[in-house]
């Protein structure tokens, strides 16, 4: 491999999450890409965590996005049914713990009350509108979504077209959606 190779920053991802009338969904786009290459079309990065009571979508390193995850799994496990405390503790280790702080990755989770983006800075986010999105197609399919939001009433079928949106204007973004939901 050339250095040019190894040199080149791994982008992609756009994860979204739509809050409405009793349904939250999480969407993901399946594209990992290194420059100009795409490296894999269908990646997973929406999961069900906490027993299955819980969504996250991830976007940055992957390794470290699974690491976040373990440590989410654990915080959920000591704080069950309060995912706004999980989400705060996880933070403040992220932000304190000398491993955890060189994490580079965003995570939305969401339960069927409450939705927050967590990132390295300490940010424990939960939006304005039930709608939030990041990786580098997520101000794409943000604002989307927020166009649409008055228009359309269910929450996957907004989902699905802001991502398709995202689609057609990011290059890091691909149409082979993970969607996960809770009602």
């Amino acid at each position: 491999m050339s250095d040019n190779y190894l040199n080149e920053k791994w982008r992609s991802t756009t994860i979204l999450s739509v809050r409405k009338n009793g349904k939250v969904v999480v969407v993901g786009d399946g594209q990992v890409s290194a420059g100009n290459t795409v490296m894999k079309a269908h990646t997973r990065k929406v999961r069900r965590v906490g027993g299955g009571q819980v969504l996250a979508g991830f976007a940055g390193a992957t390794a470290d996005a699974f690491a976040l995850l373990e440590r989410l799994e654990t915080k959920l496990e000591q704080y069950p049914t309060q995912l706004a405390r999980a989400c705060v503790e996880l933070t403040k280790d992220w932000r304190t713990d000398k491993y955890l702080r060189n994490l580079e990755a965003m995570l939305i989770v969401a339960d069927k009350d409450q939705t927050f983006v967590l990132t390295g800075n300490g940010d424990v986010v939960e939006p304005d509108e039930g709608i939030v999105a990041i990786g580098s197609g997520g101000n794409y399919a943000y604002s989307a979504a927020l166009a649409m939001n008055e228009y359309e009433e269910d929450a996957e079928v907004l989902a699905r077209k802001a991502m398709a949106i995202a689609d057609k204007i990011c290059v890091f973004t691909n149409n082979n959606l993970t969607i996960e939901t809770i009602t």
